[in-house]
C-alpha cells in the first residue's frame, strides 16, 4: 500500500504545493546562510564557518533536486534521480566535514571567535528544525522518499548548526579548538548513513506500512523513523 492510495487527489495536490513552498523557503534561507557564513568565516579566518557555508551550498543542491522533481506533474517518475542527487549531496557533505575536521585536529584552520557566526548558528538552530519537520510530515503523507530524504538533509544542517555554535563558543571561552572537529566527525558519520539510505531509495519513512503504522505514519519496525529527529 502506498501513501497515494491513502489520500485524495486534492490532498495530494495540496501536499505537492506545500513541499514546493517548503523547498523554496529552504533554498532561500540556505543561500543567505551560505553568503553570511562564508563571508564571516573568511573575515575571521574560521575554517569552521566557511565549512558551514559550504554545507549550506550542499543543502541548496539537495533542495533543488526536490524542487526539480516536484516541478513535473508526475513527480514520481523523477523520484529515483532526485534521491541520487540527495545521496551524493550527503556524501559530499560527509567528505568535506571529515576533511575539515581532520585539518582542524592537526592544527590547521582552527575555528576562531566570530560574533556573526554565533548569531547565524543560533538562528539556524531555531529555523531549520521547523522546515525539516514540516517537509518530513508532508513527504511521509505523500509517500515521497526524496522529500523525506531532503528533510533529513535539512535536519543534519541543524545538527551542524549546533556543532558550529558549541565549537565556536567553547573555542572563544576556553580555547578548546578540538571540540568542533570531534563533534563534526560524528555528523559526518550520520551523513554517510543517510546518504546510503537515500541511494538505496529507502522509503520506509515515506510510505505508511498499513494498519500497524504509528500515529506519525511510520511502521513500528522502521528504524529510520526513530532517528528522524521527532
Amino acid at each position: 500500500m502506498t501513501a497515494a492510495h491513502l489520500t485524495t487527489p486534492a490532498r495530494r495536490t495540496a501536499l505537492r504545493r506545500r513541499i514546493r513552498l517548503l523547498v523554496a523557503a529552504t533554498i532561500t534561507y540556505n543561500v543567505i546562510e551560505a553568503v553570511v557564513a562564508i563571508t564571516a568565516g573568511t573575515l575571521a579566518s574560521s575554517a569552521a564557518l566557511v565549512g558551514f557555508g559550504l554545507d549550506s551550498v550542499v543543502e541548496v543542491a539537495s533542495a533543488a533536486a526536490v524542487a526539480w522533481q516536484f516541478s513535473a506533474a508526475d513527480h514520481e517518475r523523477r523520484e529515483r534521480a532526485a534521491l541520487r542527487v540527495i545521496a551524493i549531496s550527503f556524501f559530499a557533505l560527509a567528505a568535506y566535514v571529515t576533511f575539515d575536521a581532520v585539518r582542524t585536529l592537526l592544527g590547521v584552520g582552527e575555528a576562531e571567535h566570530s560574533a556573526p557566526g554565533l548569531v547565524l548558528a543560533a538562528l539556524s538552530l531555531v529555523i531549520m528544525p521547523f522546515l525539516s519537520h514540516a517537509q518530513r510530515r508532508a513527504g511521509r503523507e505523500l509517500g515521497s522518499a526524496s522529500a523525506v530524504a531532503d528533510s533529513k538533509q535539512t535536519l543534519l544542517c541543524t545538527y551542524l548548526s549546533g556543532v558550529l555554535l558549541v565549537g565556536l563558543a567553547l573555542n572563544s571561552l576556553f580555547g578548546w579548538s578540538w571540540a568542533d572537529p570531534v563533534a563534526a566527525l560524528v555528523i559526518a558519520a550520520v551523513a554517510v548513513k543517510e546518504g546510503r539510505e537515500a541511494w538505496r531509495g529507502d522509503a520506509c519513512c515515506a510510505v505508511p506500512a498499513g494498519p500497524e503504522e504509528q500515529a506519525d505514519g511510520c511502521a513500528p519496525s522502521c528504524s529510520c523513523c526513530s532517528s528522524s529527529g521527532e
